[in-house]
């Protein structure tokens, strides 16, 4: 059997967050947040398990254009792979620097710059969005004349420098700060400080910021996240509700050429009172007060962190044996896992019809088992009919709520 050995990425990235934990708290430093980690890991749980899709047809997007389009035949030299590499990070500062200026590609990136906390665990909020957006990008790398081969192994390589450099426990680097876009450079970046905004797009080289003008230096403590928090860990809503803003201020407007300036405008040109009106009519007014008294509870917390646990463990199984795997069978443990992020979302938000979600998360889960160990469907039928039927229940939903936490709500 082939394992894909790139399936221990996750062990390994969850294994340097949790280092970067107990240096914060050797440092004394509150880094981490219990709810803000928990909404990141599921950001980024979601994007490593689509992107196991989505990552072959990049892959043809890069060699059709390459076989058909490529404008020189850059070979894979010593010379071939720095002018791939530098203009793998040229064109990243471009993607990065226009996704902070035009709304569409802002409502996609915006969820990268959520969190209100900045350590490891930011890096792991991107969202395949993000990922098809740069995948058009990096399209001009193939019709430049750089193999489809070559792209790929240095987006890979490319990708692993931004994880380290989104902590808070390493100070300035020296003479590395001239060249290396580094930790205290990225934190500027995603500040929301008046000072800081729209500052050092750079991935790897931070010599496109000075050359461009778009450098900063860090001088006072930053203030992470977005200049209008967004209250709120819900899975679904920290994904859409960029997009959603956009397309209401859009629809707002009459004419096409006042549609499109919405479309391809700055972010600040979009009312933010559209998303007030969006979380009154989406998201409970008091989820953000309910979330701050109720998690607390070890048991609540122990909850949440098996059920990431499980879903963590369930993932790794399935990107190490995932061309082993049945069609039908890694539709469900994608389904089971989405469920299980948006539930892991609904918890933090306190949602009273969580309990549907554990529901269809044990309908799937069984459908899963009996593909794989040939239970009868009719206990099988049975189960999950037994489940759907108490939740009509108002005591079975108390009680669930008294378990979890701590009230009945």
């Amino acid at each position: 059997m082939q394992l894909n050995w790139l399936a221990f990425a996750v062990p390994l990235f969850l294994l340097l967050m949790g280092a970067e934990y107990l240096v914060a708290k050797a440092q004394k430093k509150n880094y981490f947040q219990f709810n803000n980690a928990v909404a990141n890991l599921n950001v980024g749980i979601a994007e490593r398990l689509l992107d196991s899709f989505t990552v072959g047809l990049f892959y043809f997007v890069y060699d059709y254009l390459h076989r058909h389009y490529a404008l020189l035949d850059i070979r894979a030299n010593a010379w071939g792979w720095i002018g791939l590499f530098i203009a793998t990070d040229f064109v990243w500062y471009w993607y990065h620097r226009l996704a902070h200026e035009i709304n569409v590609l802002w409502a996609v990136h915006v969820v990268h710059h959520q969190s209100e906390d900045f350590n490891y665990t930011v890096s792991a909020r991107i969202t395949v969005f993000q990922a098809i957006v740069r995948t058009g990008f990096w399209s001009i790398l193939p019709v430049i004349g750089f193999p489809a081969e070559m792209i790929t192994t240095v987006l890979l390589i490319h990708g692993l420098y931004p994880f380290f450099i989104h902590t808070r426990t390493i100070g300035k680097l020296g003479w590395l700060e001239y060249v290396l876009v580094t930790p205290s450079h990225h934190r500027v970046h995603h500040a929301s400080n008046p000072e800081y905004l729209d500052k050092n797009y750079g991935d790897v080289l931070i010599i496109w910021d000075k050359l461009f003008g778009t450098f900063m230096e860090e001088q006072t403590e930053p203030v992470y996240g977005l200049t209008k928090q967004l209250n709120s860990h819900s899975f679904l809503w920290q994904h859409f509700h960029g997009l959603l803003e956009v397309l209401v201020a859009a629809r707002r407007q009459t004419g096409w050429s006042g549609k499109l300036r919405v479309l391809f405008g700055r972010p600040d040109s979009v009312d933010p009172g559209i998303r007030d009106e969006l979380e009154r009519r989406f998201l409970s007014a008091d989820a953000a007060s309910r979330t701050a008294v109720h998690t607390k509870r070890r048991r609540f917390k122990g909850y949440v962190i098996g059920q990431m646990a499980g879903t963590l463990l369930i993932l790794f199984g399935f990107l190490l044996i995932e061309s082993y795997v049945p069609g039908y069978l890694q539709f469900l443990t994608a389904l089971f896992i989405l469920l299980t992020l948006v539930n892991c979302g609904a918890l933090l938000e306190q949602r009273q019809w969580v309990l549907y979600l554990e529901i269809g998360r044990v309908m799937v889960l069984w459908l899963a088992l009996y593909s794989v160990l040939g239970y009868p469907m009719l206990l099988v039928l049975g189960y999950i009919g037994a489940l759907s039927l108490w939740a009509y229940f108002s005591g079975i939903q108390k009680r669930y709520f008294q378990l979890v936490y701590g009230s009945s709500l």
